[in-house]
């Protein structure tokens, strides 16, 4: 069985066991999150949600709060001696899925 969530502006197809990292959420580890689930599919039978389906909850326990791989910022204008280096790292939270139903 698998359920499409929606969290953090991206949708992702998860299934019981699966863990998953999704834009930072305000939990704590060890602590269960419930997400709506859009579509729900089971060997072939599949449900759609106008928009979630009703009555089907997703639960996961997060694992961790993490930070992604580190991207280089860097701009500058030639023959202009300006240059500007900045580094990012987007903070995620690592999910594992635990109840689809």
């Amino acid at each position: 069985m698998y359920a499409i969530i929606a969290t953090g502006g991206k949708q992702y197809r998860v299934s019981e066991g699966d863990e998953i990292f999704v834009e930072k959420l305000d939990a704590q580890n060890d602590s269960v999150v419930t997400f709506d689930a859009l579509l729900v599919g089971n060997d072939g039978d599949v449900k759609v949600g106008t928009p979630v389906v009703e009555g089907v909850k997703v639960e996961g326990t997060v694992v961790a709060q993490v930070k992604g791989e580190k991207i280089v910022v860097f701009k500058y204008k030639s023959k202009k001696n300006y240059r500007r280096k900045q580094g990012h790292r987007q903070p995620y939270t690592k999910v594992k899925i635990t109840k689809i139903g």
